[in-house]
């Protein structure tokens, strides 16, 4: 018989880990939103670990958008050094082909039995979530915690649930979480409202500016070393 979801994580597991995040992304590049969006998820779950899941093949975002992956995970390795609770992770990288976030799920359960896990996606992920692959089961595998994200506000959360689905769940407004019958749940949580994103970022560089403050000083210095989302703004000036 298999552990019901709602005691998952009350033991520590066998890797020494009781409750683990997961914020996966392209990570192109990396920026302080995403660290701060991990940090605040930590504090308020009281996680052991959040893992930073670079994403190796995303389905939803042209290869053409992405520089290389060891470029990613260099910046993602050295952004979050100095953070004894953050790692980096190379499930999806090491993965042939499309990354799914419900396959990442169920190798991390694999590799951390007995830990509960917690997949970290923005306001925006979770209105598309009915898209994913495999959703139904993503929501009985691990708890999601929905972070808050500019321009997109948590009024009608609860009825942005795919249909197929919202039988299945129980709102619990002061929780602010969707608990989930399998013992999962989805929870809500507005965290410090940065104003950053990746795209910004690599318009930034297109165009010469500063990225100073946006991303860490690590981040700032690969890019410049490895001159990186220079060559589309070049290729451009010569259309």
């Amino acid at each position: 018989m298999s552990t019901p979801a709602h005691k998952v994580g009350r033991t520590r597991s066998a890797t020494g880990i009781t409750k683990l995040g997961i914020l996966g992304g392209a990570f192109n590049p990396i920026h302080l939103a995403h660290l701060r969006s991990a940090e605040e998820v930590c504090e308020a779950f009281g996680l052991d670990r959040v893992l930073f899941v670079p994403t190796g093949h995303p389905p939803h975002k042209p290869p053409t958008d992405l520089v290389p992956a060891p470029h990613r995970l260099a910046m993602v390795r050295r952004a979050l050094a100095g953070n004894p609770k953050f790692r980096a992770s190379t499930i999806e990288l090491d993965r042939n082909g499309r990354s799914y976030s419900v396959d990442t799920v169920r190798e991390l359960r694999a590799r951390h039995p007995g830990a509960r896990l917690y997949l970290i996606i923005g306001m925006d992920q979770y209105r598309e979530l009915g898209t994913w692959k495999a959703y139904r089961d993503l929501l009985r595998l691990c708890d999601i915690v929905v972070t808050s994200r500019p321009g997109f506000s948590f009024v009608g959360a609860p009825r942005i649930l795919p249909v197929a689905v919202r039988s299945e769940f129980c709102y619990q407004p002061k929780q602010q979480r969707l608990k989930h019958e399998s013992g999962t749940a989805i929870h809500f949580l507005r965290i410090s409202d940065l104003q950053i994103s990746a795209s910004a970022i690599r318009a930034r560089v297109h165009r010469g500016a500063s990225i100073r403050y946006l991303v860490p000083q690590s981040v700032q210095r690969y890019i410049e070393q490895h001159h990186l989302y220079e060559l589309r703004m070049r290729s451009l000036g010569r259309r």
